[in-house]
C-alpha cells in the first residue's frame, strides 16, 4: 500500500503548518490526541521501491515462506529478464492463442472476438524463468503472506485465509501496531489507507458477522460524509461489497476494541476522467498518453528464454495501475486528511448540560444532572457494551462528612413526575453506564442526596475522556440548552 505513508505524511505536515493558524484544526489538536503509523509494512514498501515489482507485488511482507510446498523458500519469484528496473508481461507466438498485436497501437496485445481467427500470441504471465527446476515459473517468490490477514478478529487459518500465517499476532508488523492499540484504551477512532479502487470500507468483512444497528448508523453517517468530501469514492461494506476478510484490522480494532474504522482505498481510476465514470480503453491510453507522457510503459522487445524460447517482454510498468500518478498525489493526500480529521472530529466530546436542584425534604435534595455528547461517535461503542470490551462508563458523585447518596439512577425528563429509573442498589454514588452516551444524544442522571453544603460530580469514559463539577446542594435550576435528538422538558 504504497501511497498510504505519503497520506500519513501529508498528514503530520497539514497538522503542524496549520496549529495556530486555522483554528478548526487548532482546536482539534487541542482537545484530540492523535496516533500516527506512516506504514505498517515498511520492508515490502522497501523492495516494491527498489527492486524489480508490479503493480501488485509485492502485497505482503518478505519474510521468507514456502509457496508451493517444496521445503524451499522464496526461490522462485518473477525474474527481471533484461535488467531494466520492471517485472512486465511474457508473450509467446502461438497458432492457436487468443491475442493479437493491437494494428493501431503496437504497444498492446488485444484479444480477438469469440469465432475469430486465433490471434497467434498467448500470454506466459510475468517476466520470469524456472528457477527451481520443477516446471513452474514464479510460484516462490518474496514473502507470501499478508499482514492484513494476521488480527486477532476473526482469525482463519491459512486453508481457509490466504496469508494468515501460523497464528494471530505472529508478525511483527501486525503485533506492534495491535499492542499500541491494547496499550492505548483511549482510542476512539482509526483509520487505515490502502492503494487503490476509490471506497470507504467499513465491516462487518464476513457475512456471519453481525453488529449492531447503532453502530452501523454511526458507521453509516460518517461514510457517508467521506462519500460527499471525496469524488468517486464509494461506501461499502466490504463482505458484501467487496469480499469476505478474515483477521483484518478493521474487525480487530471495531469488533476487538470497540473503535470506529475505516479503510479508505486510495487510487481509483474514476480520477482520470473526472466524470465519475471508470475510464474506456481509449480513455486510459489518453490519459497515459498525454498526461503520463508514456511513463508507464515499456516497449516490447524479442528475448532469448530457457524455457519457452523467442519471447516478447514488455507492457506496463508497477507504476502503471493502482497508484496515484505524483502530480494528482497532493489532492489525494488532502482529501483524505479532511475526512480523517471530520472523523476525528467526531470522536465523542462529552459536557455537562441541564442542572437541576430541588428541595424535597430537609436537608433531603434530588439533583438532576445531564451528561451530553455532541458528536457522532458515542463515548461507548453498542459492541464494546455488548462483548463487554474496555470499561463502561462511570458517574460518581464525591460526598462529604455532611451528606451521602440514598438513591441514584436515570431519569427521561425534567418533570417532577419522571421517576427514577434503573437505580443504582449497591453503591448510589456509583452508576455504570454500560452503554455510554450515545452519538448527538444526551442522558439525565438523578441522585437523591441526603445533606448539606456541595458534592463533585465526575464523569469517566474511557474513549470520551473525564468531567468534573460541583454542585452545591440548594435550590437552583440551569436549564443549559443543549441541541440533541432527544428534547428535554422543562421542569414544571
Amino acid at each position: 500500500e504504497i501511497q498510504a505513508a505519503e497520506t500519513v505524511l501529508y498528514s503530520i505536515w497539514y497538522l503542524c503548518k496549520s496549529y495556530g493558524q486555522i483554528e478548526r484544526l487548532t482546536e482539534l489538536i487541542d482537545e484530540r490526541s492523535f496516533y500516527f503509523v506512516a506504514m505498517a509494512n515498511p520492508d515490502g514498501r522497501e523492495v516494491w521501491f527498489h527492486q524489480p515489482a508490479t503493480p501488485h507485488f509485492l502485497r505482503g511482507g518478505i519474510r521468507p515462506v514456502d509457496n508451493d510446498h517444496d521445503g524451499l523458500l522464496d526461490e522462485d519469484g518473477p525474474d527481471d529478464l533484461d535488467g531494466d528496473g520492471h517485472i512486465t508481461s511474457m508473450w509467446i507466438k502461438d497458432e492457436l492463442g487468443r491475442y493479437e498485436i493491437d494494428e493501431q497501437d503496437p504497444r498492446f496485445f488485444t484479444r480477438v472476438e469469440q469465432g475469430s481467427a486465433p490471434g497467434g500470441w498467448t500470454r506466459l504471465g510475468e517476466e520470469g524463468i524456472d528457477n527451481d527446476d520443477d516446471g513452474r515459473i514464479n510460484e516462490d517468490g518474496i514473502g507470501g503472506y499478508d499482514p492484513n490477514r494476521n488480527w486477532p478478529a476473526d482469525w482463519q487459518p491459512e486453508w481457509i485465509q490466504r496469508g494468515a500465517t501460523d497464528y494471530p499476532f505472529s508478525l511483527p508488523e501486525t503485533r506492534v501496531i495491535g499492542e499500541f492499540l491494547l496499550d492505548h484504551p483511549n482510542v476512539a477512532a482509526l483509520q487505515s489507507y490502502h492503494n487503490a479502487g476509490g471506497m470507504i470500507l467499513q465491516g462487518p468483512s464476513a457475512s456471519y458477522m453481525k453488529y449492531p444497528s447503532a453502530d452501523n448508523r454511526t458507521h453509516t453517517e460518517i461514510a457517508n460524509k467521506g462519500g460527499e468530501m471525496l469524488p468517486f469514492y464509494e461506501p461499502m461494506i466490504a463482505y458484501k461489497d467487496l469480499y469476505t476478510v478474515h483477521g483484518g484490522e478493521d474487525g480487530f480494532s471495531y469488533e476487538g476494541l470497540g473503535i470506529i474504522s475505516f479503510t479508505n482505498e486510495l487510487w481509483t481510476d474514476k480520477r482520470m476522467r473526472a466524470n465519475g465514470e471508470d475510464p474506456t480503453k481509449e480513455e486510459r491510453k489518453l490519459f497515459r498518453d498525454h498526461l503520463q507522457f508514456e511513463d508507464v510503459y515499456v516497449p516490447y522487445k524479442e528475448i532469448d528464454h530457457p524455457v519457452y524460447g523467442k519471447v516478447m517482454i514488455g507492457g506496463t510498468t508497477k507504476y502503471s495501475s493502482r497508484l496515484t500518478p505524483p502530480w494528482m498525489l497532493e489532492e489525494g493526500c488532502h482529501r483524505n486528511f479532511a475526512f480523517t480529521m471530520f472523523h476525528a472530529d467526531e470522536m465523542p466530546h462529552l459536557s455537562w448540560g441541564a442542572l437541576d436542584v430541588t428541595s424535597i425534604g430537609k436537608n433531603l435534595w434530588k439533583v438532576t444532572i445531564e451528561v451530553a455528547n455532541d458528536k457522532i461517535i458515542p463515548s461507548r461503542t453498542s459492541m464494546a457494551a455488548r462483548h463487554h470490551i474496555g470499561t463502561p462508563d462511570i458517574l460518581t458523585c464525591k460526598t462529604n462528612s455532611q451528606n451521602d447518596v440514598a438513591a441514584s439512577g436515570t431519569v427521561m425528563s425534567l418533570l417532577k413526575t419522571t421517576k427514577l429509573q434503573r437505580i443504582a442498589s449497591e453503591n448510589p454514588n456509583r452508576i455504570v453506564i454500560n452503554n455510554g452516551i450515545g452519538g448527538n444524544d444526551s442522558t439525565l442522571f438523578q441522585f437523591i442526596i441526603d445533606g448539606k453544603g456541595e458534592v463533585t460530580f465526575t464523569y469517566n469514559a474511557e474513549k470520551g475522556g473525564s468531567l468534573s463539577r460541583k454542585v452545591s446542594l440548594k435550590e437552583q435550576f440551569d436549564p443549559k440548552p443543549i441541541l440533541y435528538k432527544r428534547a428535554i422538558s422543562p421542569r414544571q
